[in-house]
């Protein structure tokens, strides 16, 4: 101010003016300068605080970079004018830009360490289950760039054509299979080309494994003496029957939605990327929601979206932030203090997973996996992965297995089957102790369901989760039947040159009480929890969003993932959670859907016989 002042006493065309009237010339002259540049000074800070919120705000802010949220930011940004802020809660899939240096992601083979390692991991657990012997349940999910599909067990499963007609008749109206199978070959490229089910351009690879290992030969052998059907694709024309699985492996590697959708994408200009990002809130006005809150390097944020806020974290983070928001069942959250935006009573409810059980053989013979988990051999099988990934640790091992009707009159296949040439012991925490083989089996479409609420309002507190597993009598009986169907399947001759005694669950478990009580002590999830945030109408009360993805009761909020289900399908998630996020994005674009009529999907001959 004081370089002004001299300035203006410099310039002035009065300095021979009387000292009187100069004083008071140069006194308006000054006052005018002032209110100038405190008008200058208001216009500067209201710019910046404009520029400020526009460099914050983003058309679209995608919460969780997990196996839906990767495959809509990629989406979304093919359109150059739509901006897209992707957060994460996890950190990066990779340690500088380098693959072989997460070893521990991107090696298939060595999915169990980071299935119990909390560095990409929620970590969850379960409530007490009061039906299996008041166990408390380990839930892994992924917290990491990829999501759970930087955990799983890379196995591409779809499910069965009529698990998305069921979706449609519960409500989901547009997500049939004919509406859906076109997004799921949209998203894959499967390595033994395009046909009538498959995808041959998409960003998904797939592929069969590799190893032609002799016990899964014997597996396939003996279902098929069993009186089994061969399948040769089980996303495709037949889905019943045992065959080669395919996997979200590629040239080696571990293909999650990360290495498909995100690493291509993140160059784009118009997508930002952050990870180590806890989102603890929806930020709305009124029931419009504006954008989130979050908290990065200890500091708390917002950033907003002039279109929308989605939801892609998951069926567990994604209902707990709707509730810790004030959506959900306004009972509840006024008790824990929480404002409510919307009483939307479906959020957390209608909770559903896959339970499934180990049946181990002991193998007669040294050809399972028990050696390479020697360490020496770790080594020698990690380093030849490291050079050119391949080998043992190029694959995850579970490359056959297949799907079957638990009973006469059942209309589609409702148990599923991984077979694996090794022994994994509580969730591969624990190391194997001998040359074994088992199969994992589990039914497909529970009866039981469960729910999830808030432990508090505090973001950080992971939420109660009840899955409230084999609560029905039908659950109970499916169990028995999976237990006698695989040891009827490891009896058949092509198993004689391997097998040993019956490790679990024994010989001297034989009576359906010993069954029963064999289940509920060893029986685990399989990581598939579901339908939280479920996909249906208007009128339905449970329903948390609509079949365009759009949460019920309030504007510019859509959640996109796995809790959208409105029911569990027959096999694995991940597929169907990437398809799920495709069509989601079409739907976001403002895009027809895509449809594929009068695809031809097997049916048996008849039902009056189970096989």
């Amino acid at each position: 101010m004081s370089y002004l002042m001299t300035g203006v006493k410099c310039c002035s065309p009065v300095n021979q003016m009387h000292k009187v009237t100069g004083t008071l010339f140069k006194a308006h002259i000054l006052k005018n300068i002032l209110s100038t540049n405190e008008q200058q000074f208001k216009i500067s800070r209201t710019s910046s605080q404009l520029s400020s919120e526009k460099a914050n705000s983003y058309s679209y802010v995608i919460v969780g970079a997990g196996s839906a949220g990767c495959v809509v930011a990629n989406r979304l940004t093919e359109d150059p004018l739509s901006t897209v802020l992707l957060l994460e809660a996890g950190p990066k899939d990779t340690l500088l830009g380098s693959k072989r240096l997460m070893w521990k992601i991107h090696m298939p083979a060595a999915l169990t360490y980071n299935l119990c390692d909390e560095k990409y991991n929620w970590y969850y657990h379960t409530t007490s289950q009061k039906h299996m012997d008041n166990r408390i349940m380990y839930w892994p999910r992924g917290r990491v760039w990829g999501g759970s599909s930087s955990l799983n067990a890379m196995v591409y499963i779809r499910g069965h054509a009529e698990d998305y007609n069921r979706w449609s008749r519960e409500g989901a109206i547009g997500w049939d299979y004919e509406h859906c199978l076109p997004y799921f070959k949209k998203a894959q490229t499967h390595e033994l080309g395009p046909d009538q089910y498959r995808g041959g351009n998409g960003p998904l690879y797939v592929s069969r494994g590799k190893t032609n290992h002799p016990l899964h030969h014997a597996f396939l052998e003996a279902t098929q003496q069993a009186g089994y059907p061969f399948t040769d694709d089980m996303n495709g024309y037949q889905q019943e029957g045992f065959g080669w699985m395919d996997m979200t492996v590629h040239q080696g590697q571990r293909w999650s939605t990360a290495s498909a959708y995100l690493h291509p994408a993140i160059s784009r200009p118009n997508l930002s990327v952050a990870e180590k990002t806890f989102v603890t809130k929806i930020l709305f006005e009124g029931t419009k929601s504006i954008g989130v809150e979050y908290v990065k390097n200890g500091q708390r944020k917002k950033v907003f979206a002039s279109k929308e806020v989605i939801l892609s974290g998951g069926a567990i983070n994604s209902p707990q932030l709707l509730m810790l928001s004030g959506i959900g069942n306004a009972d509840d959250l006024k008790k824990l203090g929480i404002p409510v935006v919307c009483h939307l009573p479906g959020v957390g409810q209608n909770l559903q997973d896959h339970l499934e059980v180990y049946i181990q053989q002991k193998c007669t013979k040294p050809i399972t996996l028990y050696s390479a988990q020697k360490p020496v051999n770790m080594v020698r099988i990690g380093l030849e992965w490291l050079w050119k990934f391949t080998g043992e640790g190029a694959t995850a091992h579970l490359e056959s297995g297949g799907f079957i009707r638990s009973e006469p009159r059942v209309p589609h296949p409702d148990i599923q089957f991984h077979f694996l040439p090794s022994q994994v012991i509580d969730h591969g925490r624990v190391a194997s102790t001998m040359e074994a083989y088992q199969v994992h089996v589990g039914p497909m479409r529970s009866t039981s369901v469960g729910w999830l609420k808030l432990k508090s309002a505090d973001p950080n507190d992971h939420p109660i989760i009840e899955p409230n597993y084999m609560s029905t009598e039908r659950d109970i009986c499916e169990f028995r039947q999976c237990v006698k169907l695989t040891r009827e399947i490891f009896a058949q001759k092509a198993f004689e040159k391997f097998r040993g005694p019956e490790i679990q669950p024994g010989n001297h478990v034989q009576s359906d009480e010993e069954i029963d009580a064999f289940i509920r002590q060893k029986a685990d999830s399989a990581y598939h929890p579901s339908c939280t945030c479920k996909m249906g109408q208007l009128s339905d009360s449970t329903a948390v969003v609509d079949p365009q993805t759009k949460v019920i009761g309030v504007e510019n909020l859509r959640v996109v993932d796995a809790s959208i289900m409105p029911s569990v399908v027959s096999g694995n998630l991940n597929a169907p959670t990437i398809m799920l996020a495709e069509k989601a994005a079409d739907i976001i674009k403002g895009l027809p859907s895509l449809q594929e009529k009068n695809v031809p999907v097997y049916k048996p001959k008849t039902l009056e016989t189970q096989r």
